[in-house]
């Protein structure tokens, strides 16, 4: 396609032309009415003035009869610029006058009338020129005939005029209409090009371009700026799948490999029942955590798809941390820990009461893991708080802790999937416990957050009151 088809298919280009037609139309429209109404202005003025000759002319008819119309009329008609006169018999004899031709019959109908005629004093110059005029034709008492009437050069030459320029005003908005269309349209068109040509580039795998933006605030640079966030999105996504993808292969594959060489060693070693029932042990074993880690994943797709909102309900959320502290109590004790529940009743709270009690058993379980059994600078008890409180219009569910806690730097990627800040991985769990909880948040319209607990970490699942909204990017 040539580079001016293109510009002629474009959508600015289109609206344009129609805003032009729309705009030439009423130009148009307006010019016309404007012309119109000047010629019935001139109109009205030549009768308002025909119809005081006439009554004036009848005046001295009436005063002085017809020798002194005739007088009147002649002295008038000499006059340079006067209107036309012509008073004549019943039978159509010129007895005073400037009109030396008249279409037949024209004085035998009294009233308004548009005629041609003929000057006098151009007939006697021997010049014939036809003109028109706007005459009134008047019945005088004793059969006489009066034509009062007013050339019409001069309304018909405005009315041109008006006409001409009307054309040419229409032209020219025509003209610059569609020059600074085209030129609007290769601007618009040189921006979406530029923005085709940067997901092209994309598409092609370079997950970094982004589109253009002109700064100017429009509504393609509103466009490209969502458009840019949304490949922000997506190139995150990219990495944090590449990441799962290396993760899983470390994570399920070492399990799975680990499984099957203890199945090997049973085949080839076992020699008794005793023997081969520890085997088969190991590997239910090894299969509940594999399926544990699966099970992680679909839960955290299904927070993540909205899939989980059919089963929303009111419940007290304080009930759940108590029911997670009671749960997670006798491995806290014996890891020589202290877990404390502070849960005001009530706290009610409408969600998911399935997802959110695993997200809160999630940090818990976490804290435990990674909690030293005593503070190693006082030598008390470590403790573990478990909370649920409201705060204005949120319900906050908080796990504190006094272990080594999270760096700063590190608390954003670590709600990633398979995502384990211990390299050696010689602590047990898949890295999904976080992803769950920050996914469970954001389909309850709240957030996860990774706070300094001094010394430890505060993990806080802030959800609000109302229920679910839409799901946080």
């Amino acid at each position: 396609m040539t580079a001016l088809g293109k510009l002629f298919r474009t959508t600015t280009f289109k609206l344009t032309l129609v805003y032009l037609t729309v705009f030439a139309l009423f130009a148009a429209f307006l010019l016309g009415y404007f012309a119109l109404n000047t010629r019935r202005l001139i109109t009205e003025q030549i009768t308002d003035t025909v119809n005081a000759e006439i009554t004036g002319l009848s005046e001295q008819y009436r005063l002085g009869g017809i020798r002194r119309l005739v007088v009147v009329v002649d002295a008038r008609a000499r006059r340079p610029g006067s209107s036309l006169y012509l008073v004549t018999t019943f039978a159509g004899e010129s007895l005073a006058g400037n009109v030396t031709s008249l279409p037949p019959g024209t004085l035998d109908n009294p009233g308004w009338t548009e005629t041609a005629y003929r000057r006098l004093d151009e007939a006697e110059a021997g010049e014939h020129p036809e003109h028109h005029a706007l005459a009134r034709v008047f019945q005088l008492p004793g059969g006489f005939r009066l034509l009062v009437g007013r050339d019409l050069d001069e309304r018909e030459r405005l009315y041109n005029i008006v006409l001409s320029a009307g054309r040419w005003s229409i032209a020219i908005v025509i003209v610059l209409g569609l020059a600074g269309g085209l030129f609007v349209t290769r601007r618009v068109l040189r921006r979406v090009d530029a923005m085709t040509e940067t997901t092209r580039t994309i598409m092609h795998g370079d997950l970094g371009g982004r589109l253009p933006v002109a700064g100017t605030g429009d509504e393609l640079d509103r466009l490209a700026e969502n458009l840019n966030l949304m490949l922000e999105r997506i190139e995150t996504l990219m990495h944090g799948l590449k990441e799962v993808s290396d993760n899983i292969a470390h994570d399920l594959k070492t399990p799975l490999t680990r499984l099957r060489n203890r199945t090997e060693q049973a085949l080839r070693s076992a020699e008794n029942e005793t023997e081969y029932r520890a085997a088969l042990e190991s590997t239910i074993e090894e299969s509940d955590g594999l399926i544990r880690t699966f099970n992680a994943l679909l839960m955290i797709a299904r927070a993540e798809s909205g899939h989980a909102r059919d089963d929303m309900s009111e419940f007290d959320a304080a009930e759940i941390a108590h029911d997670v502290g009671e749960l997670y109590e006798p491995l806290a004790e014996e890891k020589g820990i202290v877990l404390k529940v502070e849960a005001e009743s009530p706290t009610p709270l409408k969600g998911n009461r399935e997802l959110i009690s695993q997200a809160l058993a999630n940090l818990v379980d976490n804290s435990i893991k990674y909690a030293q059994p005593r503070d190693l600078i006082n030598g008390a008890p470590t403790e573990i708080t478990v909370r649920a409180l409201s705060e204005g219009d949120r319900i906050l569910l908080t796990v504190a802790d006094s272990g080594p806690g999270i760096p700063e730097a590190d608390r954003r990627r670590v709600v990633e999937r398979f995502v384990r800040l211990e390299q050696s991985r010689s602590q047990p769990g898949s890295g999904l416990g976080l992803s769950l909880a920050s996914a469970v948040a954001r389909l309850h319209g709240g957030e996860l957050t990774l706070t300094d607990n001094q010394p430890g970490l505060k993990s806080i699942i802030a959800l609000p009151r109302g229920g679910p909204v839409q799901i946080a990017g």
